[in-house]
């Protein structure tokens, strides 16, 4: 059974490990540049993970619940026991005090802030679907979830903090991350998935970075490092990995799957393949953003 994250996550891979596990090679150390809820870091036993995200209210949670374990515990059963007092209407006006708190106040104490890192998992874990999304000014705008009770993830977080220890926590873009690869590094992709939803982040993600973030991982693959990619199964996902080994998997998904379709969507697996000594010809894959891989390849 896979082990749990203290965040409910849209896109975590924690249902997932059983199919994705074995894909993913041995190797000293795993970069993750989109790390979400740090199901994979949690469900692998790597001596060391590099694990990056662009989004620095998470990045903060991460560093809080690794470095100020027990602060964080208190200021969060504070919240949470004061969140569920009362009817949906009174809890749902405390939600709303605590979202207005961390727009206006909560990102401003520093990179390490046991306020904000509380505020942030204590709306994660009331807000509806455990869905993470901010407006264009940067502020977290998801409604309250209207749980008739939270589950307070305390065994969770003490876990976290534990494989924590073998963890570097940055914030950082995907490039920034993948340009900080050493030799042995596996690397393991899960950006925002082609035609669904990418507001995880106020900058969100386009059908462009999907091209640069491929052409990063074409030439990382080049020079021999192992990289595994998750994302939809869509054309231009295949176009974009066509030197990639796919594998097709069905997905448990509540968002980005259309209305008859039920609770499950296509993805697919892109593994590399190692070859010796690659050439490449006409272009710098990892420089300027290609767009020489548009048409879909028929399989």
């Amino acid at each position: 059974m896979a082990v749990k994250t203290p965040l409910k996550w849209v896109g975590s891979k924690a249902r997932l490990m059983p199919q994705l596990l074995p894909h993913l090679p041995e190797g000293k150390r795993l970069i993750e540049p989109f790390a979400g809820s740090c199901a994979v870091m949690m469900n692998t036993d790597y001596d060391e993970y590099l694990i990056a995200d662009v989004n620095p209210d998470l990045v903060n949670l991460y560093k809080t619940m690794a470095y100020h374990t027990d602060a964080l515990l208190i200021e969060l059963e504070t919240l949470f026991s004061a969140g569920s007092v009362g009817d949906e209407e009174n809890r749902a006006i405390f939600y709303y005090a605590v979202r207005d708190a961390f727009n206006q106040s909560g990102k401003s104490f520093g990179s390490e802030s046991v306020d904000a890192a509380a505020r942030f998992l204590y709306l994660n874990r009331h807000c509806f679907n455990g869905l993470c999304r901010y407006n264009r000014r940067g502020q977290f705008n998801v409604p309250f979830g209207k749980y008739k009770k939270t589950y307070f993830p305390a065994d969770e977080i003490r876990a976290f903090a534990e494989k924590a220890k073998r963890a570097t926590f940055i914030c950082a873009s995907f490039d920034e991350t993948l340009n900080m690869l050493q030799p042995g590094d596996v690397i393991y992709c899960d950006p925002p998935y082609d035609g669904t939803f990418t507001g995880y982040h106020t900058a969100g993600f386009t059908e462009d970075e999907q091209y640069h973030l491929a052409s990063i991982l074409v030439r990382r693959s080049s020079e021999g490092h192992p990289v595994i990619v998750s994302n939809s199964d869509t054309s231009l996902i295949r176009s974009l990995y066509r030197s990639f080994k796919r594998h097709n998997i069905t997905a448990p998904r509540s968002l980005g799957v259309k209305a008859g379709e039920g609770k499950s969507a296509p993805e697919i697996i892109a593994v590399s393949k190692q070859k010796p000594n690659p050439v490449w010809y006409g272009f710098d894959v990892a420089g300027e953003r290609d767009r020489t891989v548009i048409s879909e390849v028929k399989e």
